[in-house]
């Protein structure tokens, strides 16, 4: 599907003023409406609300659009303008430079929908659903297949980018395929084997470099195989116990984004960090959590730059101790500098 006619009208800004937008202005920032959509723009919009570690700087721009013409002229804003993109979901495995971001920031916190349909066993869900949630109502259903994501933070769109994953199981596992939105502006239904998948990433996933983000495909929504038929009390049970063992090992009491580093084979990353003599550690209000040394914590007024600086410490260290060089599962996106 292309970006219809209407909707490039509406984001094309400069040709008409009157016509084409309407602004808000105040001492601190600016909205715009674009016309024919709900999609408003706004700018130095504050991201620390929109991430599990609560720090971080400003959007240049922000929006999150509740349909996909909205996000389609979100797109075409950008493209018009030659805004950086970057996608926004649920924030859960996020580090934000204090410093914000430029360009246009696209949450999909509202593209929301799901179908579970009995005749395939298949559940369709839009990128902005919440993994744990899609969880529990599988579970009540009597569906198998989700029981380990319950404790999964986070939305579908960033779940099926990073191939996230719990309890020995992955999206990987499940996916059938991701619906996209590609920088021409078209729809395009990719299948797993396409996605290319590995551990905790996928052909998906952004450049770090702003210029190439502004080309990346969008996942707009995603079908998983999974499997109806069984007793919801059996689903019900595994699912709970799953969400009861993250619980009592993992750090949930403070802010987080989960696990900081990727595991590095055959090694547990907590494992050499906490052998490393490393939990506890704390910089400025970012703390090895004590229950699991493969989460940094917010302990209260951390900055973004705390919990950089806590992470290069971190890889510097079981560098030295066990020549081994963790690579960070958190996204780190923005401008960050270590201390000197």
């Amino acid at each position: 599907m292309k970006i219809s006619q209407a909707a490039r009208n509406v984001c094309t800004m400069f040709a008409s003023t009157t016509q084409k937008r309407k602004t808000e202005d105040s001492s601190d920032s600016k909205i715009i409406y674009l016309k024919g959509t709900d999609c408003i723009i706004k700018s130095q919009a504050s991201l620390s609300g929109f991430t599990s570690y609560r720090v971080g700087g400003s959007a240049e721009w922000y929006v999150a659009p509740r349909d996909l013409e909205a996000l389609q002229a979100s797109i075409e804003y950008a493209k018009e303008h030659e805004l950086a993109v970057t996608i926004l979901g649920g924030g859960s495995n996020l580090l934000v430079s204090d410093r914000g971001l430029p360009g246009l920031v696209i949450s999909t916190r509202h593209l929301r929908h799901s179908y579970f349909d009995p005749q395939t066993g298949q559940l369709t869900v839009a990128a902005g659903e919440s993994i744990p949630t899609l969880a529990w109502e599988a579970a009540k259903l009597g569906w198998q297949g989700l029981e380990w994501a319950v404790g999964i933070p986070g939305t579908v769109g960033g779940a099926v980018v990073m191939n996230a994953g719990a309890h020995n199981s992955c999206i990987a596992d499940m996916l059938v395929s991701a619906q996209v939105l590609s920088p021409d502006g078209k729809l395009e239904n990719l299948s797993r084997a396409q996605i290319d998948y590995s551990y905790r990433t996928s052909s998906l996933q952004s450049s770090e470099s702003p210029t190439e983000r502004r080309y990346q495909p969008i996942v707009t929504q995603a079908t998983f195989q999974l499997q109806p038929g069984t007793d919801p009390s059996l689903v019900l049970a595994v699912t709970k116990e799953n969400k009861q063992h993250r619980l009592t090992t993992q750090p949930y009491n403070f802010p987080s984004c989960g696990s900081v580093f990727r595991n590095p084979t055959p090694y547990a990353a907590g494992w050499l960090i906490e052998q490393t003599g490393l939990k506890g550690y704390q910089i400025g209000g970012a703390q090895v959590a004590l229950l699991h040394a493969n989460f940094i914590v917010n302990r209260g007024g951390a900055k973004a730059s705390d919990i950089f600086c806590l992470i290069r410490h971190i890889q510097e260290q079981v560098k030295e101790r066990w020549s081994i060089c963790l690579q960070p599962e958190v996204k780190m996106i923005g401008e960050f500098q270590a201390a000197g």
